[in-house]
């Protein structure tokens, strides 16, 4: 979350006894170290974890779950009697009135009162009711597999009412999404640019000397530090828009999930704080990409998602790319989808849980307002994706934007800090190259397609396992040049033995060969020898 807040202070002043005290955040969870050990000393002995759900439901009910459907979740719960697992589900995922038997059960260390005191109850006479949704949280990133408890607001499907402008967004699939496309090599400073509930936050602290998170929302930070502390994580966490709270210090990484949401800023159209930045259009990731420079580090990187308008007579590219040059900073920019504005629209009203059926009269209103707000600017198209940028040492030499829709295997951390790497690897000459041994990685198969009776293939792809899928239509002679990459001999010694032998001549080679050499080592398909 950011947005217009002129004014920052960091959240969290320890007292002589260690104790955290915070603003007040209405509806928010406390942070009492006491009472948050207690709570994760009794999760984990309750077996509240992914697995532990997904057992208690069963296949079914968590799938039909995963889609909002909480009906066979209740029906399972039910029929678990007096399982701990189960009431802690029907408490903080399914949002229903527990019997306080059953709750203390769960908590036998905590108590009711001690979930009361932490903001995660409300007792009614003998039935408990979740104030905040308190889920597992089992993901892999790059750096391997991570396991929390993650606290948020109850969502639409718990409350079955529309989100309250003020929702502190749990993990989403934008969240995971960012998660597993961020580097995870060690970074020294690192900055979470609108927490949110702290996950990605929580994510970068597994790699990072020291994490900043930012966000305009009290009650996200209250939420960020609950979970930090759940986690057994400590973060610095401050109050304010943008960059403000940080514009005198440098990161090494900067990671993002913003509000980016183009949200028409018309009169009675609600906005609500994790997803819109208060600005018109795209704005909101046209700034933070273009300054977000401003506290990178020398070699920094920063990764963000967003969306981008797409106007009528350019191209997705074209605007996106203006963004990259303005930047000053080495880019690669990645469009994963791209929606009409009707479709957008329909995503979002139904995001903030505006529904046809529930309200009618809104739900047609804020579609019209939506669409208005989309032709006053001819936007015929908006595009998502994750936008990686990297302050150079010198000046920028990487800009790169592709559409790649396709499935991805994730986490695709990994493959975006090598090919940063194979970059800076690629800065030399074809005479240098030349003198460098490749190898084939192990993840790429090669595919030949042949007309039935035909000794030679038609087509041959080079297919990449892992990373992004790739799939490259590979020549003769290109085909023949990765066969022969092994390691053992350079570039230069290939390309003059296929020169001699398809009689063309090496320079010929070379010239077919080498431009398209440096995109499989770009993309992962070939890797430098030692």
């Amino acid at each position: 979350m950011l947005g217009r807040p002129a004014w920052c202070r960091t959240l969290g002043a320890c007292g002589d006894d260690g104790r955290v005290a915070l603003p007040t955040a209405p509806g928010a969870p406390v942070t009492d170290p006491d009472l948050v050990a207690a709570l994760r000393d009794d999760l984990t002995a309750s077996g509240y974890g992914v697995a532990g759900v997904e057992e208690v439901l069963g296949a079914v009910a968590a799938d039909a779950l995963h889609r909002e459907e909480p009906v066979p979740a209740l029906r399972a719960t039910q029929a678990a009697g007096d399982d701990v697992v189960a009431a802690l589900v029907r408490t903080f995922l399914l949002g229903v009135a527990v019997p306080r038997r059953a709750v203390e059960g769960a908590f036998p260390t905590l108590g009711i009162g001690g979930a009361e005191r932490l903001g995660l109850v409300e007792t009614d006479g003998d039935q408990v009711r979740a104030r905040v949704d308190l889920r597992p949280y089992t993901a892999v990133d790059g750096g391997g597999e991570v396991d929390w408890w993650i606290a948020s607001d109850l969502g639409e499907l718990a409350t079955g009412q529309a989100l309250r402008t003020d929702h502190v967004l749990g993990v989403g699939g934008a969240s995971t999404t960012l998660a597993q496309v961020t580097v995870r090599d060690d970074r020294d400073h690192v900055l979470d640019l609108g927490t949110g509930c702290g996950i990605q936050a929580l994510h970068a602290s597994r790699h990072s000397r020291r994490v900043v998170g930012t966000d305009i929302s009290r009650r996200a930070l209250a939420f960020a530090r609950f979970n930090a502390a759940l986690a057994g994580v400590a973060l610095d966490l401050r109050e304010g828009s943008m960059l403000e709270p940080v514009a005198d210090e440098r990161f090494d990484l900067v990671v993002s999930n913003p509000p980016f949401v183009i949200t028409p800023r018309t009169p009675g159209m609600p906005s609500y704080e994790y997803r819109d930045g208060g600005r018109s259009g795209d704005a909101i990731v046209r700034e933070l990409v273009e300054g977000v420079g401003e506290v990178l580090a020398p070699g920094g990187v920063a990764q963000l998602l967003g969306n981008w308008e797409v106007r009528r007579g350019e191209e997705w590219h074209e605007r996106v790319g203006a963004w990259l040059d303005a930047s000053g900073l080495d880019g690669w920019v990645v469009q994963r989808e791209l929606q009409d504005p009707a479709q957008y629209a329909e995503t979002w009203i139904r995001d903030g849980g505006t529904t046809p059926d529930r309200d009618r009269a809104a739900w047609a209103d804020r579609y019209g307002q939506w669409l208005d707000d989309f032709a006053s600017r001819d936007v015929e198209g908006i595009g998502f994706g994750f936008v990686t940028l990297r302050r150079p040492h010198g000046a920028p030499t990487l800009r790169r934007l592709e559409e790649v829709t396709g499935t991805v295997r994730q986490p695709l951390g990994p493959a975006v800090a090598a090919a940063l790497a194979a970059h800076d690897w690629l800065a030399m000459s074809d005479d240098d190259l030349a003198e460098q041994r490749l190898f084939v990685a192990p993840d790429v198969s090669e595919e030949r397609y042949l007309t039935p009776g035909d000794p030679d293939p038609q087509v041959v792809l080079l297919r990449q396992g892992g990373g992004f899928g790739r799939a490259v239509q590979a020549g003769t002679a290109l085909a023949g040049f990765v066969g022969v990459c092994d390691g053992e001999l350079t570039v230069g010694q290939i390309v003059n033995a296929l020169g001699a032998l398809l009689e063309v001549g090496a320079d010929a080679v070379a010239a077919d060969v080498l431009p398209s050499a440096r995109g499989l080592v770009r993309d992962g398909l070939l890797l430098p020898a030692g």
